[in-house]
C-alpha cells in the first residue's frame, strides 16, 4: 500500500508492536480474571508496549520487517496454571485463546471505518489502520497453529482437558511429553517454509477469509 520504502517498513512495525501489545495485554488480563495475580503484579495487565517487549523478540520484528523472513515475538506473559479457575489445562486454554481473541476484535474495532462507508479519514491514516487490521489478522491466524509456544498448544490441551475421556488425557500427555521440542519443530517449520510453503499454505486460506469478513477485501 505504501510501496516498497520507509513508510512501509514503519507501518509494518507500527502494526506488529499495536498487536504484540494488546495480545499479551489480553493474555495477562484473562489470566488475572481466571484467578492468577502473576502477570498483574508483574505490571503486565497495560497496554503500555515497553512492559511487553522482549529485547531480542523486539530486534527479530526490525528484522523481519525488513528482509520479510523471520518472526518477532514480545515477552511471554507467566502463569501460574495451577490458580487458575477451571483447572490448570482448561484455565491455560482459556488464556491462550485471549491473545487471538483480542487481535480479531482489534481488527474488527479497525475495520468499522471501511464498513462504514466513505471514510473521511486521511488516505495515510486508514492505510495504517488497514496494515494494522491485517497484521492483527495475520498474528492470531499464526498463534492458533497447535504447536509449543505458540497459542494454538494451549487451546488444544484446553480443549483435550475439557472432553474429560481417557483418550483426551491420553493425548494430552502424550502431546505434554514433547513440549519442549516444540520452538525447535517451529523454527525448523520456519525456515522450511521458505522452501516449501508449509505454514503458507496452512495460514492463507483461513487469513484470507477472516480478511474478506472482517475487512471486506
Amino acid at each position: 500500500m505504501f510501496g516498497l520504502d520507509l513508510a512501509t517498513f514503519a507501518a509494518i512495525i507500527v502494526a506488529v508492536l499495536i498487536a504484540i501489545d494488546v495480545h499479551e495485554c489480553c493474555h495477562a488480563w484473562v489470566a488475572s480474571q481466571l484467578g492468577d495475580p502473576t502477570a498483574r503484579s508483574l505490571g503486565r495487565v497495560s497496554l503500555n508496549p515497553i512492559v511487553h517487549l522482549d529485547p531480542l523478540g523486539t530486534i527479530m520484528i526490525f528484522l523481519t520487517a525488513l528482509t520479510g523472513f523471520g518472526i518477532g515475538w514480545g515477552k511471554p506473559v507467566p502463569v501460574d496454571p495451577r490458580r487458575l479457575r477451571y483447572g490448570p489445562m482448561k484455565g491455560m486454554g482459556i488464556v491462550s485463546l485471549a491473545g487471538p481473541a483480542a487481535n480479531l476484535t482489534t481488527a474488527a474495532v479497525l475495520a468499522i471505518p471501511f464498513r462504514a462507508g466513505t471514510p473521511v479519514l486521511p488516505t495515510f491514516l486508514l492505510e495504517l489502520i488497514f496494515i494494522v487490521a491485517m497484521v492483527n489478522i495475520g498474528l492470531a491466524i499464526f498463534n492458533l497453529i497447535p504447536i509449543p509456544p505458540l497459542d494454538g498448544y494451549g487451546v488444544l490441551l484446553g480443549i483435550l482437558g475439557s472432553i474429560g475421556a481417557p483418550w483426551a488425557y491420553r493425548w494430552s500427555y502424550n502431546l505434554a511429553r514433547y513440549e519442549r521440542y516444540g520452538p525447535m519443530l517451529l523454527l525448523l517449520v520456519i525456515i522450511a517454509d521458505r522452501y516449501i510453503p508449509i505454514f503458507s499454505s496452512i495460514i492463507y486460506p483461513p487469513y484470507m477469509l477472516l480478511r474478506q469478513l472482517i475487512l471486506g477485501v
